[in-house]
């Protein structure tokens, strides 16, 4: 018998460095253009250095978040468009640090892939550019991992980390909501990054549909409906912060608002949502309607068509509001603070 010479390497096996080192160049000009004065490395080294101007904080607190985009990367592989997933990503984790008063800072984000597709890559990470210059935070460095094997040809797994900063005496907790504050929802994109098994075995499995098929009642294609990207709600937030008392502030994600809501709400208070006070975007009836879904399952899996609530004093509500509009947000007057009389700490009325 004859010996056959093996060769084994790292490319063999399905990894290859000198691509992944062609992407990191190519991408270099778009995550740049995310950078801050203070963002002291360039990509592509260990780590991400970001030095902090401290000079008008008194006592500096950090503040961190880190998410995924979850199953609604299912609709970019489908439509194989993965230019707006990152925006996702972005907004997921910073929408979650500027609740707390936080200003975010930097960025970075961990992507998967069975063999790196340099042209999917790059479209995700424009994304993730684009959701960093809109939250004004800086893409400071990240992970392409490739893992032959893992992944179905040209899927992929996408996460990401935060990091926002906040002087101690301005972060928002919710501890000083009180009795006869009012509730301000602003508006959503649409569903956001959420309830996506949910809504994948309805549109798919229940109604057999295409990402490509028209609904009237959506005024486009289901597929198109469906990444829409999450609204990120930095600039609007920060705005607010620094002309107002802002008591409270919830991000409208998993669990909607009966389950977000009360978490920055004190032990005595229960919100009262007048649900008659916005019309949700027709994606949510279309969803309910053909899945069969519950008044109250949709308010536990959805936002519903608001993404943050901001709690404010009554005597501030029509500024707060007048100035939400000027930003071109879409802003609800949709309940109060009373005190808590049951064991819901969340009302609904109609």
């Amino acid at each position: 018998m004859t010996d056959k010479k093996i060769k084994n390497s790292y490319k063999e096996a399905g990894v290859d460095i000198e691509a992944g080192k062609k992407f990191v160049e190519s991408i270099k000009p778009i995550v740049g253009k995310t950078f801050r004065s203070n963002v002291i490395s360039e990509l592509g080294g260990y780590a991400g250095l970001y030095s902090m101007n401290l000079e008008n904080i008194k006592k500096p607190v950090l503040v961190s978040s880190t998410d995924g985009v979850g199953t609604k990367l299912k609709i970019a592989f489908m439509l194989d468009k993965h230019n707006t997933v990152g925006i996702d990503l972005v907004a997921m984790c910073v929408n979650d640090i500027i609740v707390q008063g936080a200003n975010p800072l930097f960025f970075l984000d961990y992507l998967s892939m069975g063999k790196l597709n340099h042209n999917i890559a790059v479209e995700i990470i424009k994304g993730l550019a684009r959701g960093c210059k809109e939250a004004d935070c800086a893409l400071i460095g990240g992970e392409t991992a490739e893992m032959p094997g893992f992944y179905a040809n040209n899927e992929y797994d996408l996460a990401g980390f935060a990091l926002g900063l906040v002087d101690a005496h301005q972060i928002i907790d919710g501890s000083e909501v009180a009795i006869g504050h009012q509730l301000i929802g602003i508006g959503s994109s649409g569903l956001h990054s959420n309830g996506y098994s949910l809504v994948r075995k309805i549109v798919f499995d229940t109604l057999k549909m295409n990402v490509n098929d028209y609904v009237d009642e959506l005024g486009r294609k289901v597929g198109e409906e469906l990444l829409e990207p999450t609204k990120i709600y930095a600039k609007v937030i920060k705005h607010l912060i620094k002309n107002f008392n802002v008591f409270g502030i919830s991000h409208i994600t998993g669990g909607g608002i009966t389950e977000n809501l009360p978490r920055v709400l004190p032990a005595n208070c229960c919100a009262v949502i007048k649900k008659s006070s916005w019309t949700p975007q027709p994606i949510f009836h279309f969803i309910k309607k053909a899945g069969k879904i519950t008044e109250e399952e949709m308010g536990i899996t959805f936002n519903n068509g608001i993404g943050m609530i901001i709690i404010v004093s009554e005597k501030d509500v029509q500024d707060v509001m007048s100035q939400i509009h000027a930003m071109n947000e879409k802003v609800y007057h949709i309940g109060w603070i009373e005190q808590k009389g049951s064991n819901s700490p969340v009302k609904y009325i109609d």
